[in-house]
């Protein structure tokens, strides 16, 4: 994947969302991109890649608190909302989509 592809699939997802506002570009590097996905029910989402690694990683930050990530640190896994200390792991990649259907399955039902 690359840095603009990354960056595509996360503002797409956005837009297709109810709970989502307009995605806010925070870092960009030739190698690294950080953004910023506000929430309407309060909070955000902090979505992050790093071409160079391959690592990507998505946080719900709500109360400057991590309620909800998934990365691949080591291999593809949840920080589920009950613990989001714990590592689940994941059969599959998780996609910025993905996570956002999470999100919207426990805050909008949907």
């Amino acid at each position: 994947m690359t840095i603009e592809e990354f960056e595509r699939a996360v503002f797409q997802a956005a837009d297709q969302s109810p709970l989502c506002d307009v995605p806010l570009i925070r870092n960009l590097t030739p190698t690294f991109e950080a953004i910023r996905v506000p929430l309407t029910f309060g909070g955000f989402i902090d979505a992050f890649f790093n071409q160079e690694t391959g690592t990507t990683a998505f946080a719900l930050i709500r109360d400057d608190k991590r309620i909800f990530g998934a990365d691949n640190t080591g291999g593809w896994h949840l920080h589920p909302f009950e613990n989001p200390e714990e590592h689940r792991a994941l059969a599959n990649a998780m996609t910025f989509a993905d996570f956002v259907q999470a999100v919207e399955e426990r805050f909008a039902g949907g």
